[in-house]
């Protein structure tokens, strides 16, 4: 992937997306490709392939996708299910008619099933149940994964697919309703120190394990699969470590700077008991993490207060 080459990042204002496009800046790429959906809309397979045609794209990043947390997920399984499935697929089809050099597809540890073994291991996919909660963003994943794999073995697409753990950082979705747990944490504990509430009340027991890894790690680990990677298989890219939920929302606490009590509502759902993904073949590669939670909680709460004071996300 040459420094000059054109490099289309899929879903470039997002939490992955942006930390996609820093990171090939700072490694010196100067062909990047980016479009807002009002500039293009992914769910029109017109306007896809005009988009192609146009710009001939010769590496493609699929970081586009409908994303939220549990909520969201249990609400509105059609729009998740639907709008992931048409992205995937037109940007997918699109990239092979076009003769997209070499794509990435990002997936999510979602895909896996929802008592899979500890830590989970890419031969896991399909071994059991999904979890309820978000299986019908995990089932269009899947699909994402399966398209690759298709195209690579009927028409020797070099098109290789990640999964991500849990992501946060800069650019990340605070919105009570939609977002996931870490950056749902940010927004609530954040509101409760400037309203000075005395106790913040969170969704479950507190006890399920979730692993969370840094977008900006993530970026670079994308970038080194694009470089150093072309296999079928899909690979896990992770952190290598995890916390419970009670852990996480007490470190979000200490960098908001929140000093009150914290209870928990086991009324709401848990989701899936742990999830941490086994990351060695990533690591074989010669990948690993450069920034651990503590520092990432504190650039991400960083960002969450830019954007609360009307900043916005990079194009």
């Amino acid at each position: 992937m040459k420094s000059d080459a054109r490099i289309y990042v899929a879903g470039h204002r997002g939490l992955v997306g942006s930390a996609l496009w820093r990171e090939l800046e700072r490694q010196g790429c100067t062909g990047l490709i980016g479009r807002t959906h009002a500039e293009l809309d992914l769910l029109e397979a017109a306007a896809v392939r005009r988009f192609f045609a146009e710009t001939k794209p010769e590496y493609l990043f699929v970081a586009a996708a409908r994303v939220g947390g549990i909520q969201a997920n249990r609400d509105q399984p059609a729009e998740f299910l639907y709008e992931n499935l048409m992205i995937e697929c037109h940007l997918i089809h699109e990239a092979w008619r076009a003769g997209v050099r070499k794509l990435l597809f990002l997936g999510s540890s979602c895909i896996y099933p929802k008592l899979a073994p500890q830590p989970i291991q890419e031969s896991h996919l399909l071994t059991g149940p999904l979890e309820p909660t978000n299986e019908a963003y995990a089932v269009a994943k899947i699909a994402g994964i399966k398209l690759c794999q298709a195209y690579r073995r009927q028409h020797g697409c070099r098109f290789i697919s990640a999964m991500p753990t849990n992501l946060y950082g800069p650019n990340d979705n605070y919105d009570p309703e939609t977002s996931h747990v870490l950056p749902a944490l940010l927004r609530r504990f954040h509101e409760a120190r400037v309203r000075g509430d005395r106790v913040v009340t969170c969704w479950g027991t507190g006890t399920p394990r979730r692993e969370f890894l840094h977008a900006d790690d993530l970026a670079r680990a994308c970038i080194h699969l694009m470089r150093e990677y072309d296999g079928e298989e899909i690979v896990n890219i992770g952190s290598g470590s995890d916390l419970t939920i009670r852990e996480l929302a007490e470190a979000v606490a200490r960098a908001v700077g929140y000093t009150g009590e914290i209870r928990w509502d086991p009324t709401h759902p848990d989701g899936t008991p742990r999830k941490l993904l086994d990351s060695s073949k990533l690591a074989a590669m010669g990948w690993k993490p450069q920034i651990d939670l503590e520092t990432g909680l504190r650039d991400a709460y960083a960002d969450f207060l830019r954007l609360e004071s009307g900043g916005t996300a990079p194009r």
